[in-house]
């Protein structure tokens, strides 16, 4: 039974960015994988694509043979999609058993109200495959009241699109310090608990809500989110190996992947890791690596890996020659599987 993963998010979210770094972490894990990449407007991918919706149509041929912008040239490619389904389809079943990651457009009309996308999702969902669908926002969001609350609905109104597995997930979280103090930890924002209590942060950022009218609006779109009881975040640094490892984790069990039977030598040991409570990351471990002591741990990670470099005779990190090595954590996973025949290396 193969799985995939539907990459979801608005513009800027980095969802080609995290397609690039899961491929290359699953990759370095030994579970073959491929992308398919869904966004006509995405004329340049920094992965491997597998299969682009861009060989049936472009968004360039749309606008200039309908005569539409780019957000309708979007949706009305996503139409032409969910019309040549037998395209997608006989290109995943030429993909085999592979691990599959949709990298999808941004527009955000595609997974709130449009049709198209989610009925391509239950087409691909009737192939067999389990699907996860992981909606990925840009961290910066907690900086304002307003725009967190904002995230809030787009999630809950994206999970009730959808209707598969889904986890929302803050991406960018190693860049949270440099956007200036919270006014919460992150599991404040993480759990979406006790959310009345950001209301005076609120007033404080737009004096207009301080008028009678918006305090209405205000309480019934914070009793809206927690009635529901289903929006939550996950955490993600796509260059933080932990942090990768921590959100596959989670993605594992949603979509049942961790419980399945094992397709290959290198996916039992991923799935017995999981089940036996691998090390990964909680939102204490979060909120102290990237927020309360994010220098320092900077700091040791960079002696470590000097150390590491002096220790194997390789240059060391202030010289401009020399490969660096894989992480220890993957390292200790590929140390019992078979190799990958991939080499992965840590982004600039």
């Amino acid at each position: 039974m193969p799985f995939a993963q539907l990459v979801i998010g608005p513009p800027g979210s980095g969802k080609s960015t995290y397609c690039d770094g899961m491929h290359q972490f699953l990759s370095a894990i030994g579970r073959k994988c491929s992308i398919v990449n869904l966004d006509p407007a995405n004329d340049h991918t920094s992965y491997p694509c597998a299969l682009d919706i861009r060989s049936l149509v472009t968004l360039e041929e749309i606008m200039a043979d309908e005569e539409l912008g780019p957000n309708g040239g979007v949706l009305y490619a996503l139409e032409e999609l969910e019309n040549n389904v037998d395209w997608l389809r006989t290109g995943l079943e030429g993909l085999g058993e592979d691990y599959i990651l949709f990298d999808c457009p941004g527009q955000v009309e595609l997974f709130t109200h449009h049709e198209s996308l989610r009925n391509v999702f239950f087409g691909i969902q009737k192939m067999g495959y389990r699907l996860v669908a992981l909606h990925l926002v840009d961290s910066y969001c907690l900086t304002l009241p307003s725009l967190y609350i904002s995230t809030l609905l787009l999630s809950l109104r994206s999970m009730l699109q959808m209707d598969l597995p889904h986890l929302n997930v803050l991406t960018k979280i190693d860049k949270i310090a440099s956007y200036g103090l919270l006014p919460f930890d992150l599991e404040f924002y993480t759990e979406v608990q006790d959310l009345p209590d950001i209301v005076p942060h609120l007033l404080e950022e737009n004096p207009m809500m301080r008028h009678p009218k918006f305090e209405g609006l205000n309480n019934a779109v914070i009793e809206l989110v927690e009635d529901f009881g289903l929006v939550g975040f996950e955490t993600l640094a796509v260059e933080d190996k932990k942090s990768m490892m921590t959100l596959l984790h989670s993605i594992d069990r949603a979509g049942g992947y961790a419980f399945g039977g094992a397709e290959g030598a290198n996916d039992t040991v991923w799935q017995v890791a999981v089940r036996d409570g691998m090390r990964t990351m909680n939102v204490r471990d979060v909120q102290e690596r990237w927020i309360d002591r994010k220098d320092e741990f900077d700091e040791m990670e960079r002696r470590q890996l000097e150390e590491e470099a002096n220790a194997n005779g390789a240059p060391s990190l202030t010289d401009d020659a020399g490969e660096e090595e894989e992480d220890s954590d993957v390292e200790d996973m590929r140390r019992h599987v078979p190799d990958s025949g991939i080499k992965v290396m840590r982004r600039p």
